[in-house]
């Protein structure tokens, strides 16, 4: 049975095969899981979102860009955490990409010890905002269980209307407006008025009673 690193895994996406094998060799002596990819492309079609991980990227590559890769991720609301490869020409370019969102730069040559320094502040972001990522997938996944009326009498729960109020607005009677608070309550997993806030505010969601 082979030993799983036990320190993340790190993409690597470089059109340049030698700096590919340069990081794979200095991420893999420190106990990373390295995948490589010689294209923005080909790491598009074979990134796995679920996974926990962080991206070194060539800031200027055939084809898509790592600038354009960075949009891609933005664009897709991914939370991997990202560090582009730079030359000296393109630190400008890199400062751009801090704005953006990137965690830094790195330059040609390497520094192993700032290499492997970076790496792991990138993993460790990665385990937090995947946390926060998947808590935002469960729960919009639990909202959408809501029926249209359902969703319109949870707004107004969370804005703290009275169910009379409730009725009111939505020209329900008050009876309806229970009926449908009792469906939200179930299909969130709610057992109290302050769970549901939490799930519909973006909170922890609460553990569903077995």
């Amino acid at each position: 049975m082979s030993l799983i690193p036990k320190k993340g895994t790190v993409y690597v996406v470089d059109d340049d095969e030698a700096v590919r094998d340069s990081l794979q060799w200095l991420l893999e002596g420190k106990d990373y899981r390295v995948r490589c990819f010689d294209s923005a492309e080909s790491f598009l079609a074979r990134y796995d979102p679920r996974e926990v991980a962080c991206l070194i990227v060539d800031i200027r590559m055939g084809g898509m860009s790592g600038l354009e890769l960075q949009d891609r991720l933005i664009e897709n609301k991914s939370p991997l955490p990202v560090v582009f490869i730079t030359g000296h020409g393109d630190v400008p370019m890199a400062v751009d990409t801090m704005k953006k969102g990137a965690m830094d730069f790195i330059q040609k040559p390497f520094d192993e010890a700032h290499l492997d320094s970076l790496v792991e502040r990138m993993l460790d972001k990665a385990r937090d905002s995947f946390a926060g990522h998947q808590q935002a997938a469960s729960r919009d996944a639990l909202l959408a269980k809501l029926t249209s009326r359902e969703s319109q009498v949870l707004e107004r729960i969370v804005a703290g209307r009275l169910n009379k109020q409730i009725a009111d607005d939505l020209g329900i009677s008050i009876k309806t407006v229970e009926a449908h608070r009792a469906n939200i309550m179930e299909k969130l997993g709610a057992n109290t008025v302050a769970d549901l806030l939490k799930i519909a505010l973006g909170s922890q969601a609460p553990a569903k009673a077995s």
